[in-house]
């Protein structure tokens, strides 16, 4: 992916050294108070994990990756303001929650932008560089799960053209409470 200035932002891909920044920034995501809602780990289970858990989250998911990769906002000083994280998931091999994949698709996560920065179009632009990122890779949809309780999260997503594919998948750690899927099927 090439690097893109987005007014004063730069929408690029990671670098395998720039783990700390990842580290950073997953734990200021982790701190929001939607975390709970928005992803499967704790700030407490993040914080514990050692420098070379990070390290090898940011080598597999750099430029230059062919099965994820992370793009980042980065402001005018050089502080990463917003992220997301684009999952290559392969037909025939089951997802995270164990559900067959039966195409080649995209998996948007750690979507995150500080809250000082929401509103900006920073997330528009984010998930304009992902999605460019899954079709070039041969995606023929790309998909995310959100919370059924997560309002703000969904109409991003509806607005961006994701719509319900109706498949429910229950949270492993607090199976009365499920997510949804949202998915783009490739233009």
């Amino acid at each position: 992916m090439s690097t893109l200035n987005s007014g004063s932002y730069v929408i690029r891909s990671i670098r395998a050294d720039e783990w700390p920044a990842a580290k950073e920034l997953r734990l200021a995501a982790l701190r929001d108070p939607v975390a709970s809602l928005a992803f499967l780990e704790t700030y407490e289970e993040a914080l514990a994990r050692p420098d070379s858990f990070w390290q090898g989250r940011a080598a597999g998911a750099c430029e230059g990756a062919d099965g994820a990769q992370q793009i980042i906002a980065e402001g005018p000083d050089g502080r990463w303001v917003g992220t997301l994280t684009v999952l290559v998931e392969e037909p025939g091999v089951p997802d995270w929650a164990g559900y067959p994949v039966e195409r080649k698709q995209g998996h948007v996560v750690g979507v995150f932008v500080r809250p000082e920065e929401r509103g900006s179009g920073l997330t528009d632009v984010l998930f304009d560089a992902g999605l460019e990122w899954a079709w070039a890779r041969g995606a023929e949809r790309v998909r995310l799960i959100v919370h059924e309780e997560n309002g703000r999260a969904q109409r991003f997503y509806r607005r961006a053209g994701f719509v319900p594919s109706g498949l429910v998948v229950p949270l492993p750690a607090r199976p009365e409470e499920t997510e949804l899927e949202f998915v783009l099927e490739r233009p």
